[in-house]
């Protein structure tokens, strides 16, 4: 496996553990329809969360939530809209992204963006 897809791997237990420890009850991760795919999906406060997780292991090229492109955004809503169709109920819905910075000295950066909007 390339050292991007575990760093990626990683980031993903961890922010399903952060999640959790902030009162997020995870529904589903990986979930995928086709080709579209949601990291996690989540819901707190009577509120739906699909998110996105993106990890880095340093800024040098940039911060990890720089790397969510509107065509990725994109496919977030499809995939959303999928989810949506085979599960009836939610009035309230958010897109989010959760950057996390990992850090060899074990202080991992959290940055939770909801709401995100194209």
């Amino acid at each position: 496996m390339a050292i991007h897809n575990e760093t990626g791997k990683q980031g993903e237990e961890k922010a399903a553990r952060w999640l959790r420890k902030r009162d997020f009850e995870i529904l589903e991760r990986n979930w995928r329809c086709g080709h579209l795919e949601i990291d996690i999906i989540a819901t707190k406060d009577q509120y739906l969360h699909f998110i996105e997780v993106k990890t880095r292991t340093s800024n040098h090229f940039g911060y990890p939530e720089e790397e969510v492109s509107r065509g990725k955004l994109r496919h977030m809503i499809d995939a959303g809209v999928a989810w949506l169709a085979l599960h009836h109920g939610w009035k309230r819905v958010r897109y989010d992204i959760l950057a996390i910075r990992l850090n060899t000295a074990g202080k991992d950066e959290y940055l939770l963006i909801e709401d995100v909007y194209l």
